[in-house]
């Protein structure tokens, strides 16, 4: 059984779980003067399409919460029997013609006036599903040109909209949408390691941010700041970055989030060298890791981030402080679990594996390791991240075995892939 996109999209776009979407709907059935009877299970219901279409009270408070029919939520009436002539027609909807009737003789107005172009959830659904397309191409091939025009484009509708008819909450949801589009196309240009567009981008996703007041879109923002700043080697402005992300209201809320933040502290600190600092700061990432309700709607984007990625977190902070044998048992896991769909992430992963396996002099097996990243990647150009990773172990290999055939074999390999790249 399918489940219902639609729903599952509307809630992530507003960080609901299940739970917080029953306690709303029934908050307005009890406003209403009818008993609040959704549960975690209902939700869930919705969510599978084990439920195609809620009662009558639940689809109303469902078009209130969520300011848009439940058709477009992803719900469908069941089959109804055609009308035959000799059927009664309903009250309501006799009163309804009688009524307009009687009017149109008092009235040279139009029944049916024409209704203003409007901006509805129906239609940041449809942007939120773009960023979600955009998010599966990056998890694929990793940043690059196409990636970002398409997510500028996409910013650029979003923010387009704001100049038609649209209730306050929409608006704040364009706004959202635009900061997690200009967000995506920061996360490319970091990738391509294109650092002037990535600064660009950034400020501008932080100021969308802001104007959506998405506590979500701010921790994306605060998020690829830390990489970004890892990235220029301003390792105590990524540990403050990871700190401005922890301190947001998402992390209160799922401690997704709050891992995911400490793991970026955690790395800023181990290449600062404070030791205790970066151990202490996996520890909290795998605690509120643990805590975390795997099944709660999320953004797309951070569909990455789950043990495995923790992992290859941790590799990196081991190898960091010292511990090249803990950073290669640490990729090894990440690589037994992260899905083969992420195709950048695993080589990443393979890259960071290597590393650990060169640092314990393990040269042979640190050069094949590192070959099998051109194996995942092969049909695409590296991203640029990807290629400066590869190139810190070409670094470190050369510097500690200069002499090695298998050092010379695969430098060889690096520089033809770097050049065709």
């Amino acid at each position: 059984m399918e489940g219902n996109e639609n729903l599952s999209s509307a809630m992530r776009e507003r960080g609901l779980t299940q739970a917080e979407l029953a306690v709303k709907v029934n908050t307005r059935l009890f406003c209403a003067g009818f008993e609040g009877t959704v549960s975690d299970r209902t939700v869930r219901n919705w969510l599978t399409g084990k439920t195609l279409w809620p009662h009558i009270r639940q689809r109303q408070a469902l078009e209130a919460e969520f300011e848009c029919s439940v058709e477009d939520l992803g719900f469908v009436a069941p089959a109804q029997k055609r009308r035959t002539s000799n059927e009664p027609e309903e009250p309501v909807r006799r009163r309804n013609f009688v009524t307009a009737a009687a009017g149109t003789a008092a009235s040279t107005v139009p029944l049916v006036a024409p209704r203003p172009t409007m901006v509805g959830a129906s239609d940041v659904l449809r942007l939120r599903r773009g960023v979600d397309a955009l998010v599966t191409l990056d998890q694929k091939r990793g940043g690059h040109g196409e990636l970002e025009r398409r997510a500028l484009a996409g910013a650029e509708e979003a923010l387009a909209m704001q100049s038609r008819a649209a209730s306050q909450r929409i608006r704040l949801r364009l706004f959202a949408v635009a900061a997690d589009y200009t967000g995506t196309a920061a996360w490319s240009a970091l990738d391509a390691r294109q650092f002037d567009r990535t600064q660009s981008y950034l400020e501008r996703s932080l100021y969308l941010a802001g104007m959506a007041q998405d506590p979500v879109a701010l921790f994306d923002v605060w998020n690829m700041y830390a990489i970004f700043a890892r990235q220029k080697l301003d390792f105590s402005q990524a540990v403050d970055a990871a700190n401005a992300a922890q301190v947001t209201a998402i992390c209160r809320r799922d401690p997704m989030f709050s891992s995911l933040a400490h793991a970026r502290a955690a790395i800023g600190h181990s290449h600062l060298g404070a030791r205790q600092a970066a151990l202490r700061a996996v520890g909290y990432a795998h605690e509120a890791l643990g805590k975390a309700n795997p099944g709660d709607p999320r953004p797309s984007w951070i569909s990455f981030y789950g043990h495995a990625e923790l992992c290859a977190m941790t590799a990196i902070v081991r190898d960091r402080i010292g511990d090249p044998a803990g950073a290669e048992a640490s990729s090894h896991q990440a690589l037994s679990q992260i899905p083969e769909g992420f195709r950048r992430n695993r080589a990443l992963a393979t890259t960071q594996l290597a590393l650990g396996q060169l640092h314990q002099r393990d040269v042979d097996q640190a050069c094949d390791t590192a070959d099998r990243v051109f194996t995942l990647m092969a049909g695409d150009p590296l991203p640029g991240r990807m290629r400066s990773l590869l190139g810190d172990f070409y670094r470190d290999l050369i510097s500690l075995a200069p002499k090695s055939p298998t050092a010379r074999e695969w430098g060889d390999r690096y520089r033809a892939e770097w050049s065709r790249a």
